[in-house]
């Protein structure tokens, strides 16, 4: 057996480091070219573009110490994501991190992609070492270069790596088969409820909404979805084992990541929180902070309670659930969210504002025609999560092996 060495990470890394905020925060975003890379891109394994910043030249030449190049890892630093990692994907750059994101560039010894892995594999580690700050999670600089990494020949690295990565490159193609179906929902709802394009033959009336379809009717939204904001469940709440809740950092890419989820105990959410229990199909959108963020409950997720800051809907007619999807996707929607939203520091939206919408809506003949039409993209996209959810659970029981060399090479590729 090959000897596996061990070293000191600041060893085998060119670069380690975090940024900063321009002076003003969030109103300093003024736009241009070069992406703002903060804590809410970084996702275990994968790179969120919601939320993501823009900066101009000005702000990115005094940032010029946290350029990201092509093949950094990008680890999480702070706060309740603290000890996610990823790797930045090549589109995204010209890029800059503040200063909740470290920056992990390997140096010749590693291969970028077993560094991102070997974090990974030592997560626990991270988050116990965070947890040692007086007030919020926090990783140092310093505990990161003396992080202990054990590892093999580059050649053996680059091996360990092909197999996790097959896996990841196969989860990652489903992602994208599911952006595109997203994608086809949301061009579907625009051209029916937006553009009228399929009622363009007919006569149009004017309403308090603009002009729409004659026989259409505006409707509160109350009327057609049933809608419930989730109880403020607190930190002395949480149990390491019991029934899981959702926040919002746990729904990012249209799925719900329950491994992040903090647990409340089983009495409570049997009990007292029985009716904010999640159901197969109820759909969830986030409703402060970062709007926008929605997904499809699978029944993979559950048991999982709902929690505060992330709203469940459901249609009052469940053949109507293609409807409902559509329309919490669309821009129609977020543009409302957003309008809508109080709150100075963060955004706040919740079931008083949803009270007060209305939207132009046909007869149920036309809604479960579109609904039907949709519901069967849905079903398309809730097989491909589901296997990616298979092949997520694949990746991470074969990961720790792999990255401590209990499963060795030849017998796994036999």
């Amino acid at each position: 057996m090959e000897e596996w060495k061990k070293y000191k990470l600041g060893e085998i890394t060119s670069k380690i480091g975090s940024g900063a905020t321009p002076k003003g925060g969030r109103d300093s975003y003024l736009g241009g070219n070069i992406a703002l890379i903060r804590s809410q891109n970084v996702l275990d394994f994968s790179f969120s573009k919601l939320g993501l910043a823009y900066i101009n030249e000005v702000q990115a030449e005094k940032l010029s110490n946290v350029e990201v190049y092509e093949k950094d890892v990008l680890l999480n630093i702070t706060g309740d994501s603290v000890a996610r990692v990823c790797i930045v994907p090549n589109n995204v750059l010209p890029a800059r991190v503040n200063q909740h994101v470290a920056i992990i560039r390997g140096n010749d010894k590693v291969d970028y992609r077993y560094l991102l892995y070997y974090l990974q594999y030592i997560k626990p580690q991270l988050l116990s070492l965070s947890q040692g700050g007086a007030t919020r999670n926090a990783l140092t600089k310093k505990m990161i270069e003396e992080l202990e990494v054990k590892m093999p020949s580059k050649g053996i690295q680059k091996e360990i790596v092909s197999i996790l990565y097959a896996l990841d490159s196969k989860i990652e193609l489903n992602r994208r088969i599911n952006d595109n179906l997203e994608q086809q929902a949301q061009a579907l709802f625009k051209a029916w409820f937006v553009d009228f394009e399929p009622f363009r033959g007919g006569k149009f009336v004017d309403s308090e909404l603009g002009m729409i379809p004659e026989g259409w009717n505006i409707q509160p939204i109350s009327s057609i979805f049933n809608f419930q904001e989730g109880p403020g469940i607190r930190n002395w709440q949480y149990v390491n084992n019991g029934t899981k809740f959702i926040n919002i950092r746990c729904i990012n890419n249209d799925i719900i990541n329950i491994q992040d989820a903090n647990m409340i105990s089983d009495e409570e959410a049997q009990g007292k929180y029985a009716h904010f229990m999640l159901k197969e199909n109820d759909i969830v959108i986030s409703c402060s902070g970062t709007l926008g963020r929605k997904a499809l409950v699978l029944k993979e997720y559950l048991p999982l309670c709902l929690n505060t800051s992330v709203i469940r809907f459901t249609p009052r007619i469940n053949r109507q659930l293609g409807f409902l999807y559509g329309y919490l996707g669309s821009s129609l929607f977020l543009n409302k969210q957003i309008e809508l939203a109080s709150g100075s520091v963060q955004a706040n939206f919740g079931p008083i504002h949803l009270k007060g919408m209305s939207i132009a809506i046909p007869d149920n003949n036309v809604l479960n025609q579109f609904s039907d039409i949709v519901n069967s993209i849905i079903q398309k996209k809730k097989n491909i999560i589901s296997e990616s959810l298979r092949l997520t659970n694949l990746r991470d029981s074969i990961l720790p092996k792999l990255m401590s060399g209990k499963i060795k090479i030849d017998k796994l590729n036999s």
